[in-house]
């Protein structure tokens, strides 16, 4: 047996050896680093530069506040909304399940750069499509880009098209392995199919739902890509930068490494702390 274990690590050596080189050691690295400053030549060694300047930092607290506010409006609408397309998907009555869960589905496969420019034209206030529809019922055009709430409604309107289906297939993974025996049992006893949904369905779907959740928190405190492309580096002014983005900025505009790594921290830290923080109210009652 001792002998067979000597072997499996034998083959698992090569890999486990790349792990450590790319994985491993950038994150110890990137940790040493956040307690460095790293504007001077050469760098050194001050363990409260960079954390101290994140507590003062405005740019950091607007960073975080406006993914914050992202996290708290978009995820809960979007796994509502993925709650809603799932058991749509799910009904016996639908013909063409196959085409529409690929439809769903497709938004994740579009190119980041292509559907965040197809988002600037249809939301452009002078020829896009938004407008020109909100025109036609009487409504007074929006401009999306130079006004910080509207622009962060695009944001949240973006990132809930893209990643809505995505989570929508796997509740739907989850419906289909609740057994059907539930449901009939249900019937039998004469129990509405509202009631089914809010007492069969959602506590059953709960593991799928908690697991989008997580899914969700953490790809919306690495939210880089709709800020970046469509609010044009997370204009107006700031308004819609997140901490993606400031990280993005700190690191590889202003080659601030130091700062950039202890914003990486923190933001791997907030996502661990809200994910077991949801983890623990969604625990099942011993």
């Amino acid at each position: 047996m001792r002998y067979q274990n000597a072997t499996a690590y034998r083959f698992l050596t090569p890999y486990l050896l790349i792990f450590a080189i790319f994985w491993v050691w950038p994150i110890i690295s990137s940790f040493m680093i956040s307690f460095q400053a790293t504007r001077t030549v050469p760098w050194r060694f001050a363990p409260t530069f960079n954390w101290g300047r994140l507590i003062g930092d405005p740019a950091f607290f607007n960073a975080l506040k406006n993914t914050l506010l992202i996290l708290v409006i978009q995820v809960p609408v979007m796994i509502s909304l993925a709650i809603a397309m799932a058991v749509l998907l799910n009904s016996p009555l639908l013909k063409a399940r196959g085409l529409y869960r690929f439809a769903f589905f497709a938004p994740v496969v579009v190119g980041e750069v292509a559907y965040s420019a197809v988002f600037r034209l249809m939301f452009n206030l002078d020829f896009g499509i938004i407008n020109k529809l909100l025109a036609s019922v009487g409504l007074a055009k929006i401009d999306w880009f130079s006004n910080v709430t509207p622009a962060m409604a695009l944001i949240m309107i973006a990132v809930t098209w893209r990643w809505a289906g995505y989570n929508a297939i796997i509740l739907l993974a989850g419906l289909q392995s609740i057994p059907e025996d539930v449901y009939e049992a249900a019937t039998l006893d004469r129990v509405s199919k509202l009631k089914q949904f809010f007492y069969i369905t959602l506590p059953l779907l709960k593991p799928v739902i908690v697991f989008c959740a997580v899914l969700s928190i953490i790809g919306t405190m690495q939210l880089f890509t709709e800020p970046f492309l469509i609010t044009e580096r997370g204009g107006p002014g700031g308004g819609t930068e997140t901490l993606g983005l400031l990280l993005y900025r700190q690191g590889f505009r202003s080659l601030n490494f130091g700062y950039a790594s202890a914003v990486a921290y923190t933001m791997a830290g907030l996502a661990i702390a809200i994910t077991l923080v949801q983890l623990w109210l969604t625990r099942e009652p011993k």
